[in-house]
C-alpha cells in the first residue's frame, strides 16, 4: 500500500474498498490470471452492474496504461 497518494481517513483506518480488495488478495491472491480472463470478468460485471461502466473503464485503462509512463524516459 505504499506510494498511494490517498485522500480521507489516515491513522490506520480503513477505507470501505480496501475492505474488498483485502478479501480478494486473502481468497484468490495466490492464483496466476491472464489479463485476458480479468477483461472477460471485468466485462461480465459491467453487464450485471451497467451504473459501474466509467469506474471499470477508468480502471482498465489505468491498468492498460501502467507502463506509459517508463516508455517516455
Amino acid at each position: 500500500m505504499s506510494g498511494r497518494a490517498r485522500r480521507g481517513p489516515i491513522l490506520g483506518a480503513m477505507y470501505f474498498t480496501d475492505r474488498g480488495i483485502e478479501e480478494l488478495e486473502k481468497r484468490r491472491g495466490e492464483e496466476e490470471v491472464t489479463f485476458e480472463w480479468l477483461a472477460e470478468q471485468l466485462r461480465t460485471f459491467v453487464d450485471l452492474n451497467p451504473d459501474f461502466e466509467v469506474p471499470v473503464e477508468r480502471l482498465a485503462t489505468w491498468l492498460a496504461r501502467l507502463d506509459d509512463e517508463d516508455d517516455d524516459e
